[in-house]
């Protein structure tokens, strides 16, 4: 019934492979070995000063046990001080510090927010971010000191890409020249006001695929992230003169096929440079919706495994609470229903399913038509009694949206109630791995 939660029978949680640690000087090298496979690897180049430095032993990768991650997205960036290096890394230690302390392994750092980078590349602009003028140089990297920071606290960091947004709708007026709006414009839709990359357009997917090795080739990331931003549209006119050309009869298939063809690329090129690395994508929490308006094909993902295999997990965002009930009386997308759903999906041995947890429905509620879709919110203890049951049904980890909904809340008290209960669970957790 509605606002009632269930108790599953506990499942084994499935275990991870153990990263090698390696020097930055074997990593690089190992990446040159690699530049001659092919013109993907053509543009990547190892920026300076980058190729002596050793890399972090990061002893709390999950290895085995869960993935227990947050978000730190570039609503978070934008409250940081960027005026010196100095600055910047006192802000990022304190945000680790918090990570670490609630129990986390794992952060997930937008990197690539718009087009642009929080890091030196060669093919992406300085995000705007940093200095408030897109192209700018910060004089520092932020992305160098947060691999620094998070590797000397035990914490794993993924690099999360936007991999086809260039602009959002109300973010950022002035683009830099080397923007890709800018340099490819033939690439590029304009849709409810924002820029995005045509994924219809191979040399564009390409481009981006480019920049996911270069990513990984010149930083000591832990994994790559995909967010569940795929197909700005379901518009037809968006790439009406290439499915026209494809001679394909099924548009959502060869949409479908599209987005596949990037992810399953971007996969490649983690792998190409460390096998150990992750590579993962986190959809919306609703499958059709997936399917059908991002055109992401979760049930292909899930399931290819070996050459084939085209993710390391999915992290679904189930951001709804136990009871959620739409305008139409469903209930499909409640938390004791949907986590099921998903859970209940065919999946490969070597793909793992973690979740993403709505932190930022604390204090606010879910929006839901049942009684309790804003008090159950007000518990102090929401996202932990989640947990407790994403456990139960055998989930292998979580991913908390956002950072700045647990630190710098609109409501600190219930914000802090939730992480101490977070953390309870968390050494629960640890005790049973």
């Amino acid at each position: 019934m509605p606002g009632t939660k269930t108790r599953p029978s506990p499942r084994r949680t499935s275990r991870h492979r153990r990263r090698k640690t390696l020097t930055r000087r074997a990593f690089l090298a190992g990446a040159a070995a690699v530049c001659g496979a092919g013109a993907l690897w053509a543009v990547r180049q190892v920026l300076p000063g980058l190729a002596g430095e050793t890399r972090q032993q990061n002893p709390a990768l999950p290895a085995a046990g869960e993935y227990r991650a947050v978000w730190i997205s570039y609503l978070e960036w934008q409250g940081m001080d960027f005026s010196s290096a100095d600055a910047f890394r006192a802000g990022v230690a304190g945000m680790l510090d918090n990570c670490r302390a609630l129990g986390l392994n794992t952060v997930i750092a937008q990197v690539r927010p718009f087009g642009d980078a929080l890091y030196r590349s060669n093919l992406f602009p300085w995000s705007h971010i940093c200095t408030g003028t897109q192209g700018q140089d910060p004089g520092f990297d932020p992305l160098d000191i947060l691999l620094t920071e998070a590797h000397s606290r035990g914490l794993s960091v993924e690099g999360w890409i936007n991999p086809y947004r260039l602009q959002a709708s109300g973010v950022l007026a002035s683009l830099a020249a080397n923007n890709l709006a800018n340099l490819h414009p033939e690439w590029v839709a304009q849709v409810n006001g924002g820029l995005y990359l045509n994924p219809a357009i191979p040399a564009a997917a390409d481009y981006v695929v480019q920049g996911v090795a270069e990513l990984v080739q010149n930083y000591p990331v832990d994994g790559v992230h995909f967010d569940d931003y795929f197909y700005p549209t379901t518009d037809p006119a968006l790439d009406a003169a290439q499915f026209a050309a494809s001679g394909v009869a099924d548009l959502a298939g060869w949409r479908r096929a599209n987005v596949t063809a990037l992810v399953k690329a971007a996969h490649d090129a983690v792998k190409a440079q460390d096998p150990t690395l992750r590579f993962g994508v986190s959809p919306q929490g609703n499958p059709d919706n997936d399917r059908n308006q991002q055109y992401s094909d979760i049930d292909a993902w899930l399931t290819a495994e070996g050459e084939n295999a085209v993710v390391d997990y999915l992290c679904p965002q189930i951001y709804w609470g136990y009871g959620y009930t739409l305008s139409n009386g469903s209930d499909r997308f409640a938390f004791e229903n949907i986590l099921p759903e998903w859970l209940g999906l065919p999946r490969a041995a070597g793909v793992a399913l973690y979740f993403g947890l709505g932190a930022w429905r604390i204090g606010k509620g879910d929006g839901g038509t049942n009684a309790d879709s804003v008090s159950q919110w007000n518990t102090g203890r929401s996202l932990a009694d989640q947990l407790e049951d994403l456990r139960a049904w055998g989930g292998q980890g979580y991913a908390l949206y956002r950072y700045g909904s647990l630190f710098g809340s609109a409501w600190p008290e219930l914000a802090a109630a939730e992480c101490a209960a977070l953390t309870a669970a968390n050494q629960l957790g640890e005790t049973a791995e």
